[in-house]
Order: C-alpha cells, then structure tokens, then sequence
C-alpha cells in the first residue's frame, strides 16, 4: 500500500486573468509526486472553497495578481473554516505587497509567494506544512 499522496487545490479567485504562473507551480507540484486540481480563472471565493471540500485536498493555493487579496483570501479561509476544513493549509502567489504579507499570515495564510519564487521553495513549505 503506498501513502495517500498529498492534493492540492490550485485556484485563481476574482477577476485576474492571468494564469501562466498558476500553472507553471500546478506542474512543480505534480512533478514532486502531488495530487493537483487545477480550478481555471475567475473563480469566486465560495466556488474554491466548494472544491476544496469536494476534492477533499490538503492545502490550496490562490494566485491572485489583480490586487485584491485582502478581500479574496481571508474570504476562502472563512469558507474553508465553516466547511470544517480549518486543517487545510493555504498558500497565496502574486503580487502581494509586503506590508500586506503578515496581515494575510495573521489571517491563516501559511505562505506567501512573489515573483521569482523557485518552485522548489513552494513544493517544500507545502510538504513541510501538510506533512508529506
């Protein structure tokens, strides 16, 4: 029997229209042996956190560069938390200022990701928070 592999819900809430970035940590994860789903854009905030309980994953990752982050982010974590999903880590990639980063942690982010993050940093903050 081989261990359950450790899924992720990747996911571009709001009205972002770009998702090269999305994809390109959707592939690293799958190629670090993750289970990924990847939800496509514009996504709302109860529609991440509908398939986060339906693919019943471990940790979700929003990438959101539109600039509304404050507003998307604490909105996922208080729908994953009435799911009863509170043990689902959340990871955030975009464009996030740094005055912005602790307020989103405070709020349950576990991690938070710029432009020209490595892939494998990203890979193994979610390994080490989800235990896999």
């Amino acid at each position: 029997m081989s261990e359950r592999k450790i899924r992720v819900l990747i996911a571009k809430p709001g009205l972002d229209g770009h998702d090269r970035g999305a994809k390109v940590v959707a592939r690293a994860l799958r190629d670090a042996g993750m289970e990924v789903i990847y939800t496509g854009l514009r996504q709302t905030p109860e529609m991440v956190a509908e398939s986060a309980l339906q693919e019943d994953v471990d940790a979700v990752g929003l990438s959101i560069l539109s600039g509304a982050h404050m507003a998307l982010v604490p909105r996922v974590i208080e729908l994953l938390r009435a799911n009863g999903q509170s043990d689902v880590k959340v990871f955030v990639g975009g464009i996030i200022p740094d005055e912005d980063i602790q307020a989103l942690k405070d709020a349950g982010v576990t991690g938070v990701y710029g432009p020209g993050t490595i892939t494998e940093e990203i890979v193994h903050d979610i390994q080490q928070a989800v235990g896999g």
